[in-house]
């Protein structure tokens, strides 16, 4: 019986709605975090992980030896390369495709590259626009991206490297 009595008090004192009208108060006047995106971006962490990217030698070769390490570590089976052997006798990637619907984003392919050939990039804006197919990068593109963003892709090497 009492403790009906103080469930009827507490219902019709609107405790719930009191305790809500605090908090919205209190919010009223904390500063605002909002960010206006294009114009103004938030810091990422060095250990962030974006857009893949094939990067090329300083002579203009690109540095994937086709060796498909990366293609084998891959958890999510993201990765398909195909490759041929040159007249040089070296072996080069015909085909290096990544779908992005796959991919996890661990960093295991840039892990086990041996010669730091796939990076993933502190790129986080892009989309996809249209069908499945527009998930899946191909070879052009990501050293397209790679050439695009080599100089970004060295300064996190060398950010990443303070930290191992």
């Amino acid at each position: 019986m009492i403790s009906g009595i103080k469930k009827l008090i507490k219902d019709f004192s609107l405790g719930e709605l009191r305790g809500g009208l605090k908090i919205t108060a209190k919010e009223l006047i904390n500063k605002k975090i909002t960010v206006q995106f294009p114009e103004e971006r938030t810091p990422i962490s060095p250990r962030f992980r974006g857009l893949h990217a094939l990067r090329r030698y300083p002579n203009g070769e690109e540095r994937c030896i086709a060796c498909k390490l990366c293609e084998a570590v891959c958890p999510a089976n993201a990765i398909t390369i195909e490759s041929e052997m040159r007249d040089d006798g070296t072996r080069r990637t015909t085909q290096y495709d990544i779908d992005l619907f796959k991919c996890i984003f661990c960093g295991f392919c840039e892990e086990a590259c041996p010669v730091d050939a796939i990076v993933e990039t502190q790129i986080f804006d892009y989309a996809f626009v249209g069908s499945r197919e527009g998930s899946i990068i191909d070879k052009a593109h990501l050293l397209k991206v790679g050439d695009n963003n080599e100089q970004m892709i060295n300064d996190t090497k060398l950010e990443d490297a303070k930290y191992r």
